[in-house]
């Protein structure tokens, strides 16, 4: 199976707001599994047991699996619209929940729709979003002397020299974007007249903000 970027969280986001004296309380977290999805869920059930509702929406790579509730809210006016803020931004691996106190005033179909879908906003808003790249992992055995092109070099191509041991020679571990592994071998072949081939090591997600910057 290919792999290719997607957009994800890494870490949790939660904010709130009020709207005609209901509180609503955003919060996303990283999943990867169901399991995972659904042990958010019933946490944020049992910490908001006294909650009027508990709307959730999940997006997940495995499967491609979408799940949703309105945990008592009407029809199509809570989870739909959360997942649909999770789809709009692109993203998976994914779940929120959006907590509602009831504050005695109706909001309508409207209301709610947008009511829930910027409990799931703010709660985007509230962590980072990255991109997770298929990168590829290797390492380089060099001399001291072409220690310095080299550890110019793996960056130059979008890459990132994770770390480096000093012993008899130098060993250079690092991560570059897959597509990028041919210029690295052709690039590392020119600079040292063949004489520094990479080892390759394994493909890993590894994520990245803007371009491969870590």
């Amino acid at each position: 199976m290919s792999m290719r970027p997607y957009l994800t969280i890494l870490h949790p986001g939660e904010d709130e707001f009020v709207e005609k004296r209901s509180r609503f309380i955003g919060r996303i977290r990283p999943v990867t599994t169901e399991q995972q999805a659904l042990d958010f869920i019933n946490e944020m059930r049992a910490k908001h047991w006294d909650a009027t509702h508990n709307c959730y929406a999940y997006v997940l790579r495995e499967g491609q699996t979408r799940r949703y509730s309105d945990d008592g809210e009407p029809q199509g006016t809570a989870g739909v619209p959360m997942l649909d803020v999770l789809l709009g931004a692109g993203l998976t691996d994914v779940a929120v929940v959006v907590t509602r106190y009831f504050g005695g005033v109706l909001l309508g179909t409207g209301g709610l729709v947008r009511a829930y879908s910027k409990g799931a906003r703010v709660a985007v808003d509230a962590t980072g979003i990255v991109t997770m790249q298929p990168c590829q992992l290797g390492m380089v055995t060099c001399d001291y002397n072409q220690y310095g092109r080299i550890s110019a070099l793996i960056p130059q191509l979008g890459g990132k020299v994770e770390d480096a041991q000093f012993g008899m020679v130098v060993v250079v571990n690092f991560s570059i974007p897959c597509e990028q592994v041919g210029a690295l071998e052709k690039a590392l072949a020119d600079a040292t007249r063949g004489e520094v081939i990479p080892r390759l090591t394994e493909i890993r997600y590894m994520p990245c903000e803007k371009g491969f910057d870590r």
